[in-house]
């Protein structure tokens, strides 16, 4: 069982989220932790029209543990607990400031900063613009420290017909990046 961490921060994007769950879901063999900060509730529910509980309720439970951001006790807040993946999505530049800066006030904080010191695959889907300097400083900080920054930028190659079409470019790199393999990801030439 290959276990996989999903923050969800309170930058706008809560669809980029729900969405990359609903498609890891369909893989049996990832176990999601999931983390969704208290500024992530509100943008959802005012985004979405959804309570992060009525949208947990909705996911498939056996392959899914939810973790309060407040709980820096969780497996996920050590470095002895195997986790193959982080991605934070979307990733505000509160939390990848913090990240970048070493810091661990929550649950989010110290799960990233535990994928950089054990050297696991962490990304950051950023949802800013424009950025500042002071936002690609940290950006390339958390480069050379082994993070990939993944905007979410959709693509056009496919000819999108939807606004769910669109989400699902960003969630298919991002899917790629965790080295999940799903066949309905669309590539290039594959149009």
């Amino acid at each position: 069982m290959r276990d996989i961490v999903i923050a969800i921060t309170g930058a706008s994007g809560s669809i980029y989220a729900m969405r990359l769950v609903e498609r890891i879901q369909t893989v049996q063999d990832i176990t999601v932790h999931l983390v969704i900060s208290e500024w992530a509730e509100k943008v959802m529910h005012s985004e979405r029209h959804i309570t992060t509980q009525q949208w947990i309720e909705t996911l498939e439970q056996k392959n899914l543990v939810v973790h309060d951001v407040k709980d820096l006790s969780a497996p996920i807040s050590s470095g002895s607990f195997r986790f193959e993946s982080m991605v934070v999505i979307p990733c505000s530049m509160d939390t990848l400031g913090a990240i970048a800066a070493g810091l661990a006030g929550n649950l989010i904080q110290r799960a990233g900063s535990v994928a950089l010191k054990e050297r696991r695959n962490l990304i950051l889907v950023a949802r800013e613009s424009p950025l500042s300097a002071i936002h690609l400083q940290q950006m390339l900080t958390l480069t050379h420290a082994g993070a990939m920054i993944l905007p979410p930028i959709p693509y056009f190659y496919h000819h999108p017909e939807s606004v769910q079409e669109l989400v699902d470019s960003t969630v298919e790199r991002v899917l790629d990046a965790l080295k999940v393999t799903d066949p309905q990801i669309k590539r290039w030439r594959d149009t």
